[in-house]
């Protein structure tokens, strides 16, 4: 089984936010899955579907960005999962806009949903995918941007760019992390 994680922060408020788009990844690969209903589980929604012939939970935390790692600490160990078994699709305002990364494991960058799991896990070493939103402009607070909507002018490249990394998490729960890394990391 896989685990594969999208962090954002849930309520209306939130939806369509540069932060959110690892809900939105998660929404993309639920529609490519058919109708499910999500269970609430974990402090999260939870999804329990089939991708590739392989058994995956795409699960979306409900504990806020900062509080991500209750969620995931919860499904690995109540699913005694392995870290390879693990995946989190974020944001990053590290990488130019609808810009992939994937990475075997590292450090949170800054982003504060991954922090939260590095501390709860204890570990750095879990995949990850990293979608870029790009840098705040001059003049702009990391917060304040990050929950900010994408602009006009951007939502076409984040459109492809979630349903580009929909396609490179079904990857993911086929093959390996090395193989995503050199065919998503541009």
């Amino acid at each position: 089984m896989r685990l594969i994680v999208g962090l954002g922060n849930p309520t209306r408020e939130y939806q369509g936010t540069r932060h959110n788009v690892g809900f939105r990844v998660l929404a993309e690969l639920a529609k490519q899955c058919g109708p499910t209903r999500p269970k609430t589980k974990f402090h999260a929604e939870v999804l329990d579907v089939t991708i590739g012939g392989q058994r995956a939970l795409l699960m979306s935390p409900l504990t806020y960005m900062n509080r991500s790692g209750i969620s995931v600490h919860e499904a690995c160990d109540f699913y005694k999962l392995s870290l390879e078994e693990l995946l989190i699709v974020c944001d990053d305002l590290n990488l130019p806009l609808a810009k992939l990364r994937f990475r075997s494991s590292g450090s949170s960058g800054g982003q504060k949903g991954l922090a939260d799991i590095i501390n709860r896990l204890g570990t750095e070493k879990f995949a990850r995918l990293r979608i870029g939103i790009g840098a705040p402009p001059d003049g702009w607070d990391a917060t304040d941007y990050v929950l900010s909507k994408f602009a006009k002018a951007e939502k076409r490249d984040m459109e492809n760019a979630v349903v580009l990394a929909a396609e490179a998490v079904v990857r993911w729960t086929a093959g390996d992390i090395q193989d995503c890394m050199n065919r998503y990391n541009h």
